[in-house]
This record gives C-alpha cells, sequence and structure tokens, in this order.
C-alpha cells in the first residue's frame, strides 16, 4: 500500500477541521466543497487514506466501488434529479491539489462540455 500523506481530508475525517458533511458511513465521508464551481459541489472520499486513482491497489476494489455507489446516494441527497458531473482528478496535470483520492459531485445548473 502506498503511504498517503496527512491531508487536509485526513483532519475533516478526524474532525479535527470543519466541514458541512452531507453523509457518512463506515468507509466514506462526502462534505461541501469549500471553493464551489457549480450551485452543488460535494466531494466524497475513502476514510482509508489513498493518494489518488493511480495508486490504489487491487484490494482497494470494493472501497472504490462503494464510493461510486456513494455518491449515487449523495447525489439523491443533494436533489439532483436533473443530473450531475462526478470528476476524479488524478495527479498534478490531472489538476489534483489534494492528495487523498476524492470525487466531485457537481450539479445544480447545466453543465457544458468540454470540462477545460
Amino acid at each position: 500500500m502506498t503511504l498517503t500523506p496527512d491531508t487536509i481530508f485526513g483532519k475533516i475525517i478526524r474532525r479535527e477541521i470543519p466541514a458541512n458533511i452531507v453523509y457518512e458511513d463506515e468507509l466514506a465521508l462526502a462534505f461541501t466543497d469549500v471553493n464551489p464551481q457549480a450551485p452543488t459541489h460535494i466531494l466524497v472520499i475513502p476514510k482509508k487514506p489513498i493518494v489518488n486513482l493511480a495508486t490504489a491497489q487491487a484490494e482497494d476494489q470494493l472501497l472504490l466501488g462503494h464510493l461510486l455507489l456513494t455518491v449515487q446516494k449523495v447525489a439523491q441527497i443533494a436533489g439532483l434529479e436533473q443530473g450531475y458531473r462526478v470528476v476524479m482528478n488524478t495527479g498534478q496535470d490531472g489538476g489534483q491539489t489534494v492528495y487523498h483520492l476524492h470525487i466531485h459531485i457537481l450539479g445544480g445548473r447545466s453543465l457544458s462540455w468540454p470540462p477545460g
């Protein structure tokens, strides 16, 4: 397993810093993004520290599937019946700024393509 440096997300998981948590279970945590890029912008993170998708291991496959089903639940909670975008940035060139795997849920308006 690749070791993950402690990040702001680890501090949120441990409740060392506040976050607007919208969903939590034993494996995942979802909270609103502090710099929203859409009217609804929620992050879903695993409680297990994984740097990003490129460093995930075969042993993480059930957790990764759980995260996608968590995205589905959170989108329903957030009232995104009209649709939403799911984004996972990986590495510097992929736009990743926090090195703890996280999934962005963006919605609440019509989203254009390509994203940028």
